[in-house]
């Protein structure tokens, strides 16, 4: 049984959906659940006039706040499961498979587009550049009715 989980989330309610069976499984295997949240880097924000509104640290630094907030808010969810929430910067398969090797996880749990055949081939997918490139076991989620 996987002790160190580690559960990439990008605020979709597909993503979520897999929460609860992720809560029930962690409570009965006293596993450890990593929360991560991997957000595009951001850049200065300028107005119009070319003048910066907020400079990418700043940014950076906003982001960071509100994706914690979030995950923060889904690992109530685990009740008495050691969780822990991390947010990251980057392109998201790259981040993830790095965490993971960070945080030694032995188990990736994610959700996927559920896109069929041909979409995957011409549009690809974090879920699955993870699945094929992960050194230890993932599980992907999709859910019903996709």
């Amino acid at each position: 049984m996987a002790k160190r989980i580690l559960v990439p989330l990008d605020e979709a309610v597909r993503a979520e959906g897999m929460i609860e069976e992720l809560a029930t499984l962690s409570r009965g295997s006293g596993a450890v659940v990593r929360l991560l949240h991997v957000a595009s880097t951001p850049d200065n924000i300028v107005d119009e006039d070319g003048r910066v509104l907020a400079y990418a640290d700043q940014e950076a630094a906003r982001l960071e706040a509100a994706a914690l907030d979030y995950l923060r808010r889904i690992a109530t969810t685990f009740g008495s499961v050691t969780v822990e929430c991390a947010v990251r910067f980057g392109d998201p398969a790259e981040q993830i498979l790095e965490d993971a090797d960070a945080w030694d996880a032995d188990l990736i749990a994610m959700a996927t587009h559920g896109r069929r055949c041909i979409g995957r081939v011409l549009l690809g997918s974090v879920a699955e550049q993870v699945f094929s490139k992960a050194p230890t076991a993932v599980t992907l989620y999709r859910a019903a009715g996709r």
